[in-house]
């Protein structure tokens, strides 16, 4: 997706950690994992391209890219659920966060 600093993928793992997932490295993303929900972690400064693939994707940028990538998502429609986490200073806010969906049968 673009290259990353080491401060952002950082803060990213923090986030996830403190939100009580246990973070693996896979590849140049992470994955973040708590309870049935394994989420494919995509740490950006410069969005570029979008992933084609996977069921729950998050991507971390910064504060001044999070709304070029939001746009770039929304038109590529992906397949997957996804969510974008902005970071500014030691704060973050979630920008998009994936629909809710009614899990009663």
């Amino acid at each position: 997706m673009g290259p990353v600093t080491t401060q952002l993928d950082e803060q990213a793992r923090t986030i996830f950690t403190d939100l009580g997932y246990t973070v693996t490295d896979d590849g140049e993303e992470f994955r973040a994992e708590r309870d049935w929900k394994s989420v494919r972690v995509t740490v950006t400064e410069e969005p570029s391209e979008t992933p084609e693939s996977g069921r729950y994707r998050c991507f971390v940028t910064s504060e001044e890219q999070a709304p070029t990538l939001r746009n770039r998502l929304q038109r590529a429609d992906p397949e997957y659920e996804w969510a974008i986490i902005s970071v500014a200073d030691d704060d973050y806010e979630v920008v998009r966060a994936p629909p809710c969906r009614d899990t009663a049968v």
